[in-house]
């Protein structure tokens, strides 16, 4: 039986806020913390190093581009980032004014597909900055969370109850929810194609199957507001309990197993597969935790107080 262990590595103070992080083409794993205005890398066993942005920018998702950078979202500056692993900095301000990117990520056309939380529209970037924005067939949807799929993006729509496609021409398709007032916020495609995504309000993961089959899975604890999803490369979803202090797991069988992380309090919110196969999760409280199979794996249980968030409700 593969034993689960969880170990907490000290990258920032408690009021930097690490929010999202990803797995660099480095090796590295790439942060950003959103109080403080940085950028943050990793090696573990190796001293975190940090990018310095304008205090207030308020960096959110964090993504790999298509040209080997780290690109991000600035919520509160209404701008993209890109970090290359060497450190420079590169920002891009877009044409709708407080429109709050939120979502970042990588099409399969090799630009850069980013949702705009406060405009309704759903973003296109190329690498030399040129930028196009489509606009939802709906107001006041709040699109968060935003993959590649194949042909298209997925995108969570946090106040409409939905989720929407967006094809490489621009077309977007809106899919509503079973449950009403979900609140979808993170979103994730498997190596199968279908879409998993986290229901914040109702406590339960959802997953879209290739054919159109909607199936919501309610977890053990409703309160527990799931946040962020990624997917390992046997299709497992992994998910952050925001308001439960835990990482879970879902199989395409609706199997979920919970691991408890060891900070009380510590606030998950982004998540990935890191460059060692195991599971990543930026706590908000200061630190990232490694989920994953051991039989002996020290674990940090200093005591954390709780911090503010910027999740989308």
């Amino acid at each position: 039986m593969t034993t689960w262990g969880v170990k907490e590595y000290a990258v920032s103070g408690r009021d930097s806020g690490p929010y999202a992080i990803t797995a660099g083409p480095d090796r590295a794993l790439w942060f950003t913390m959103v109080h403080s205005g940085q950028i943050g890398r990793l090696v573990p066993g190796q001293e975190p190093t940090s990018h310095q942005l304008a205090p207030d920018s308020g960096p959110t998702v964090i993504s790999n581009g298509p040209d080997g950078a780290l690109w991000f979202t600035e919520y509160r500056a209404h701008r993209i980032g890109r970090v290359t692993t060497a450190g420079r900095v590169t920002e891009f301000a877009l044409p709708t004014a407080r429109c709050g990117p939120f979502g970042i990520a990588a099409g399969p056309d090799d630009a850069l597909w980013f949702t705009e939380t406060a405009a309704d529209r759903i973003g296109r970037l190329t690498t030399d900055g040129s930028v196009t924005e489509y606009p939802l067939p709906c107001t006041g949807a709040f699109p968060s969370a935003i993959a590649a799929d194949g042909d298209a993006m997925w995108f969570t729509m946090n106040q409409a109850n939905a989720t929407g496609r967006i094809g490489m021409d621009g077309h977007i398709t809106v899919h509503e929810l079973p449950t009403a007032a979900a609140a979808p916020v993170g979103v994730a495609v498997g190596p199968d194609g279908g879409v998993w995504f986290t229901e914040i309000a109702a406590g339960q993961i959802g997953h879209r199957a290739p054919d159109g089959r909607i199936t919501e899975y309610p977890l053990p604890d409703r309160s527990a507001r799931p946040h962020a999803v990624t997917t390992d490369a046997d299709g497992t979803a992994w998910f952050t309990e925001w308001g439960g202090n835990r990482v879970g797991s879902i199989t395409s069988d609706g199997i979920v197993t919970a691991h408890d992380l060891p900070t009380p309090a510590s606030e998950p919110h982004g998540i990935t597969v890191g460059p060692d196969g195991a599971l990543w999760t930026a706590l908000e409280t200061g630190a990232l935790a490694r989920i994953g199979p051991t039989t002996n794996i020290a674990t940090r249980n200093t005591e954390q107080e709780n911090a503010s968030c910027n999740t989308p409700s």
